[in-house]
């Protein structure tokens, strides 16, 4: 399976500054994390963990769908990029609860005050986190998906980031034996799987790229014996 990587710029199509390294963590206006344990008692099937953002949010109840009678779908969305600490304490959080055998994680659509350079430091930060969270766990990487103006994915200024950072978690975690799912190169062709931000997609796309999602899942899910009462 092939994958990628993606990056952003700054509304008025300039590329952001990059945060200076002693500075607080910059915060959106609204910070968010939803999270979503399914199957609390149940111990015979396979666990999976999305991590990711609010296009993860978007398409998790399709991949729990078509995943159903097979694993159970956990999911943590949230609004924490690369380079805020507070990411990596969330998914400690989560994975403290929960035993889980395949962790699928994308994060590159947050934080543009975060410089590339930052990215490519913190993303092992976040590995080395979920590995020792889920110990024994199958990790996969899904690049970021991409951002449209005037309906091209190469027209607005943020995607040339998203780009960018899809290529650096490429490279480094393809050397470091991750999979990657390729979400920005499966839609990157199909502008009718998008709302109309540009950035969030339809139902139609959600449900496409949620049977995207659990068909790269699926070899993953006989790679643990589920857990035994």
């Amino acid at each position: 399976m092939a994958l990628l990587a993606v990056a952003l710029l700054a509304p008025g199509g300039c590329l952001l500054t990059a945060r200076a390294e002693s500075s607080p963590p910059p915060r959106e206006e609204i910070e968010w994390l939803d999270v979503w344990v399914a199957g609390g008692g149940r111990m015979d099937l396979p666990r999976v963990l999305l991590i990711g953002d609010s296009i993860t949010r978007g398409y998790h109840p399709n991949v729990e769908q078509a995943l159903a009678g097979k694993a159970l779908l956990g999911r943590l969305a949230t609004s924490k990029s690369l380079g805020d600490p507070a990411l990596l304490d969330e998914v400690r959080l989560v994975l403290s609860q929960t035993r889980y055998d395949v962790v699928h994680v994308s994060n590159g659509l947050h934080g543009w005050d975060y410089s590339d350079k930052a990215y490519a430091r913190e993303l092992p930060r976040l590995i080395e986190a979920i590995r020792k969270g889920a110990p024994g766990a199958r990790i996969i990487w899904g690049t970021s998906t991409p951002i449209r103006l005037g309906g091209k994915p190469d027209l607005s200024p943020r995607n040339a980031r998203v780009v960018i950072r899809n290529q650096i978690a490429t490279g480094l975690l393809a050397r470091d034996g991750v999979p990657i799912d390729d979400l920005y190169g499966f839609l990157a062709d199909k502008p009718e799987f998008w709302s109309e931000d540009g950035v969030h997609l339809s139902p139609k796309g959600n449900a496409a790229l949620g049977r995207r999602v659990a068909e790269v899942l699926s070899p993953f899910l006989g790679s643990r014996p589920a857990m035994k009462r």
